[in-house]
């Protein structure tokens, strides 16, 4: 199983990259790979992504999030097996530290080798650099779900 650790400030309070982040149908506007999110519920997303050819559709559920703190997800059905979290910290009135933890498993052997030469990595790394320039340009998010999803809830 492949672990990533990557972070990026962002030039936005913390309110405002949070809010963005919980925007999940707007990952395809930044997240390379990814073609659709379709938010199902408060807790599920269903995905659909195309990486060096390969089409997956997965479904993730969010299993705690906590406004302006922290986002955790899993799979839950497809191919594609990963949970994470993404926690948001404050650097100052307009500045924000975005963090991303994520293990995910890799399967077939074409996969197997992009984790190990680190293109999984690098992949995480332009997706949080990407969520900073979509952030910065617009200045405010595109929506916003204050909710609470309890682990175990």
């Amino acid at each position: 199983m492949g672990t990533i650790s990557e972070s990026v400030d962002v030039g936005v309070p913390l309110h405002t990259a949070y809010s963005q982040w919980t925007q999940f149908e707007e990952f395809p506007n930044f997240m390379e790979g990814v073609e659709q999110v379709t938010q199902v519920d408060d807790r599920h997303n269903h995905w659909v992504t195309n990486v060096a050819g390969a089409r997956r559709e997965f479904d993730t559920e969010i299993v705690d999030q906590l406004p302006d703190e922290r986002v955790a997800w899993r799979t839950v059905t497809g191919d594609v097996r990963q949970r994470g979290v993404v926690t948001f910290m404050e650097l100052d009135a307009s500045h924000t530290r975005v963090n991303l933890a994520m293990e995910l498993e890799t399967s077939g052997l074409a996969e197997k080798a992009a984790d190990a030469l680190g293109v999984v990595d690098r992949r995480a790394r332009g997706d949080l650099r990407r969520f900073k320039h979509f952030i910065e340009e617009r200045g405010s998010e595109t929506g916003a779900w204050r909710g609470r999803v309890a682990p175990g809830g």
